[in-house]
């Protein structure tokens, strides 16, 4: 399984940007997928995550409201939609996914995931 993310890229306070990330080599019916962020000196957290197959999507507190998880299954495609972005959501933003469907809080540990992409840096800045 290789997962490829783009979309990264400066935007003002109060902007949108769409993060994308594409999944080959496997069926991704059972999946779960997730986005984390990362900066400098900290360690890798959490954002949002979703089951392929559907169901309730699970976000950290911090993004509730504004940042959307959603995926196109023909595209083999999850997104990450993120609005009313702040400062303090600049990062770099990773994609991962697991071949084991989740619940709540399992979609928050970055050992739940077995698979990652390459990282993509948000950067919100005026």
């Amino acid at each position: 399984v290789q997962l490829q993310a783009s979309g990264g890229g400066v935007v003002q306070p109060g902007g949108s940007l769409r993060l994308s990330c594409i999944i080959s080599g496997r069926t991704l019916t059972n999946y779960a997928v997730a986005w984390f962020r990362q900066t400098p000196g900290k360690e890798r957290d959490f954002v949002g995550g979703m089951n392929w197959s559907g169901g309730i999507n699970v976000y950290a507190d911090s993004v509730k409201g504004r940042f959307t998880v959603s995926r196109d299954n023909p595209k083999k495609t999850v997104y990450l939609q993120m609005n009313s972005l702040r400062p303090e959501d600049t990062a770099v933003y990773t994609c991962a996914a697991d071949p084991v469907r989740k619940v709540g809080s399992a979609f928050t540990t970055t050992r739940s995931y077995a698979y990652w992409g390459q990282g993509t840096q948000v950067t919100v800045s005026s």
